[in-house]
């Protein structure tokens, strides 16, 4: 008889223990198959957030390497350098700002109410920018612009400013209007236009962490416009920190060595940072799930493989008498192992089958309720963030403020499941795998036995 007609009427004979195999593999199946898709959903849930906030590599100073040489001054880095880095394939966008001291002079003052200007009356902090919108504010979205229109390349040697609107509104600028900056050496003056009105919204009393000065103050100008300000020189253009945002997230190790080729030494006192907070705080949620999808798969496969193997093992055992029987007929036993396999084979195919009618909405809703959770207590953890008291670093109270939330990055509260052939096809593999595993161990210690002994010996 051909053993694809034996294999079929083996199992209606035996439909009972066929149907307690196929239950065991249609458990093995579902949480495999739910684990294959959670991994899949978070994956492209990741993907997208990248593709969201893209990869932004900081060129900043190494406050570490400093301290370690005892070098007092912050270093600098010419900006044609940084033009020759920002040219590298990987990158999309980049900017680079220049700070100095500036004063506003004429009829236009300083809003009241802010921190005691450490720069001295009338002193505000004019940073040069090649292009503001690509300032770490206005990609997070914590600052926005108003009116007018960003600082961009294109404007690198014009006198060009963004003011914050308590500033334009203390002095009644508006988009157009002209404003009179006095250099750090209080002699070299200039005449900017302001091109922009942006919001800060962090409080006026509040000391800008890095400048010292009331966000109220801070002014935007282009590069070109205040290097005019300063009167030592016409020397390189010196930049204190760039930032470089890169076409694809993977990019960032050829870019980084590309960066170190052209730079050279220049980058001494200088480090490359990968700025991924806002993506690691939107996508945190997603590994939780993944980790309890994955734990759950790996714990549920195992012990159904366990109870396959058992019950695969006891049905080839009780049927030793057949196989004795077919073998003194004559048949072969690569045709009895054959007969065993298409049998798992099948078993497993209807319950790789049933698996993909249900499990991709038990897992849609299983997994947006864990997700769910995940997000919400990362939200509560972001909400409870307290920055520290007007002129106060933080550190005496325990407040990091590198821990402060990045805005417009909320965690990821949602997934969705799709069942594609690939996902069959891992499932369908390990489903298999482990069947054909269960079945070749005792089907092969049987039948390496003569047909005389297995009819002798018994069970």
């Amino acid at each position: 008889m051909n053993f694809v007609k034996r294999a079929g009427l083996s199992l209606w004979a035996r439909r009972g223990r066929a149907l307690i195999t196929l239950a065991t593999f249609l458990a093995i199946s579902v949480m495999v198959l739910a684990g294959v898709l959670v991994d899949d959903a978070t994956a492209r849930a990741e993907l997208a957030a990248k593709r969201s906030v893209g990869a932004e590599v900081n060129l900043d100073v190494d406050m570490s390497q400093l301290a370690d040489t005892g070098q007092l001054q912050a270093p600098r880095i010419d900006a044609a350098t940084v033009d020759r880095i920002g040219a590298l394939p990987e990158v999309q966008s980049y900017t680079y700002t220049i700070w100095d001291r500036a004063l506003l002079t004429g009829r236009d003052k300083l809003v009241d109410g802010g921190p005691k200007d450490p720069m001295g009356p009338g002193g505000t902090v004019g940073m040069g920018v090649l292009d503001s919108s690509l300032l770490p504010d206005f990609r997070s979205g914590r600052s926005t612009l108003l009116s007018g229109e960003h600082i961009t390349a294109a404007d690198q040697e014009k006198k060009q400013l963004l003011i914050e609107e308590r500033l334009a509104r203390r002095n009644g600028l508006k988009v157009g209007d002209r404003i009179t900056l006095t250099g750090n050496d209080e002699k070299t003056t200039g005449k900017f236009t302001v091109g922009g009105i942006y919001r800060d919204p962090r409080p006026t009393a509040e000391a800008d962490a890095e400048y010292g000065i009331s966000p109220a103050n801070m002014i935007y100008g282009s590069v070109g416009g205040l290097s005019a300000l300063d009167s030592a020189g016409d020397g390189p253009r010196k930049v204190g920190k760039a930032t470089f945002v890169l076409r694809d997230a993977d990019g960032q190790g050829p870019f980084k060595s590309g960066a170190k080729r052209i730079a050279g030494s220049a980058l001494t006192g200088f480090k490359l940072d990968t700025n991924d907070k806002a993506l690691q705080q939107m996508t945190g949620p997603l590994g939780g799930i993944r980790s309890t999808a994955t734990l759950a798969m790996w714990l549920m496969g195992l012990a159904g493989a366990a109870v396959l193997a058992l019950l695969v093992n006891l049905a080839v055992k009780q049927r030793r008498t057949e196989y004795g029987v077919l073998l003194a007929m004559g048949e072969r036993k690569n045709r009895l192992i054959a007969q065993q396999a298409l049998e798992i084979v099948a078993v497993a195919a209807v319950a790789v089958g049933l698996s993909a009618l249900f499990t991709p909405a038990l897992t849609q809703s299983a997994g947006q309720a864990l997700l769910g959770r995940e997000a919400s207590a990362a939200e509560r953890k972001l909400d409870s963030w307290q920055p520290p008291a007007p002129g106060s670093t933080g550190i005496y109270q325990g407040i990091d403020p590198d821990d402060r939330p990045v805005e417009n990055a909320d965690p990821i509260d949602r997934i969705t499941v799709a069942l594609g052939p690939a996902d069959l096809a891992t499932v369908g593999g390990v489903g298999l795998g482990i069947g054909l595993l269960a079945t070749a161990v005792p089907a092969a210690s049987v039948l390496r036995l003569s047909p005389r002994t297995i009819l002798t010996k018994g069970k």
